[in-house]
C-alpha cells in the first residue's frame, strides 16, 4: 500500500510498520510500543482507545514526527519513511501538513483567539491579509466569530478547545492528531469538539486520529482501534451513528 497526499476519501494517509519504542527507567527499559503496525485513511475519523499507559499517546507521537521510534518506519502522505528525514524536514512536514489538538489547549495567555490562530499561519509564510482571512474563517467555523478578540483567561474550557481546533483547521491539515481532546470538557462542549473533528474528516478529507479512553466517542468513529500494553487488541471498521446519543456530563 502506498500513501497519498491527495486527501481523496478512502486513500491511505499513513502506513506504519513494526513500530517499537522503549523508555529507560533506571537500569531497565520499558517497551511501550511492541512492533505495532498502523494505518489510517483520508476522510476517516479513527479512534485509538485503551487504558492509560497502553501506548496511545506514544503511538501518535511516533506517527506525527514528534517522537522517534527505536524501530519501524512511518510512510505518511507522499513521504517515504518519515524518520529517515532530517529533523528540519520533519519539523517542516508537521508545520505544513499536520494539525494537533491536545487536552491542555496549549494557548498563549497574552494572545487573543484571532492572534492564536494567525501565529501558526505566519510561520507557514502566508501574507498578513491571508493569515487574517483564514483565521477568521476558522474561528467562525468553530462558532467563535463573536469571541475573536478574547484572551484565554476570558474564555471557558470549551471555548479554549475550540480556539485550539480553529488553529488546527486554519492551515487545512491533511492529518489531524487529537490526544484526549474531550477529557477536560463537560458533555456539551465535548460534543462540539467531536462534531468538529468528524467534520474535518468528512468535509475537509483529513485523516483524523483521535486518542481517547472516553467510550462515549466510539459512536462518532469510522474505525475503532483498541490498544493495551503496546499492542493492538482489536481493529473494527464501522459506520458512524448518524444520530449519536448526547455526551453525558
Amino acid at each position: 500500500m502506498s500513501t497519498s497526499a491527495s486527501g481523496k476519501h478512502g486513500t491511505p494517509a499513513i502506513e506504519a510498520t513494526g513500530l517499537v519504542k522503549r523508555f529507560k527507567t533506571g537500569r531497565t527499559y520499558i517497551e511501550v510500543l511492541k512492533g505495532m503496525n498502523f494505518d489510517a485513511t483520508h476522510g476517516d475519523l479513527t479512534m485509538v482507545m485503551g487504558p492509560s499507559g497502553s501506548g496511545k499517546s506514544t503511538l501518535i507521537a511516533a506517527l506525527s514526527g514528534l517522537l522517534k521510534p527505536d524501530e519501524g518506519r512511518v510512510d505518511i502522505l507522499d513521504v517515504d519513511d518519515l524518520w529517515k528525514k532530517s529533523s528540519g524536514r520533519i519539523d517542516r512536514f508537521r508545520l505544513d501538513h499536520c494539525g494537533f489538538i491536545f487536552q491542555g489547549f496549549n494557548l498563549f495567555p497574552a494572545l487573543t483567539a484571532l492572534q492564536q490562530v494567525k501565529i501558526v499561519l505566519k510561520y507557514q509564510g502566508l501574507s498578513p491579509a491571508e493569515q487574517d482571512r483564514r483565521a477568521r474563517v476558522a474561528l467562525e467555523e468553530v462558532g467563535l466569530g463573536h469571541r475573536m478578540n478574547q484572551r484565554p483567561a476570558e474564555l471557558s474550557g470549551g471555548e479554549k478547545q475550540r480556539v485550539a481546533i480553529a488553529r488546527c483547521l486554519a492551515k487545512s491539515p491533511q492529518l489531524i492528531f487529537a490526544d484526549e481532546p474531550t477529557s477536560a470538557l463537560d458533555g456539551e462542549n465535548g460534543q462540539v469538539v467531536i462534531r468538529l473533528l468528524r467534520r474535518a474528516a468528512v468535509e475537509h478529507g483529513a485523516a483524523v486520529i483521535c486518542v481517547t479512553h472516553d467510550p462515549r466517542l466510539e459512536a462518532w468513529a469510522d474505525r475503532v482501534i483498541k490498544m493495551e500494553d503496546g499492542y493492538i487488541l482489536s481493529d473494527e471498521k464501522r459506520v458512524p451513528d448518524p444520530n449519536p446519543a448526547p455526551l453525558a456530563h
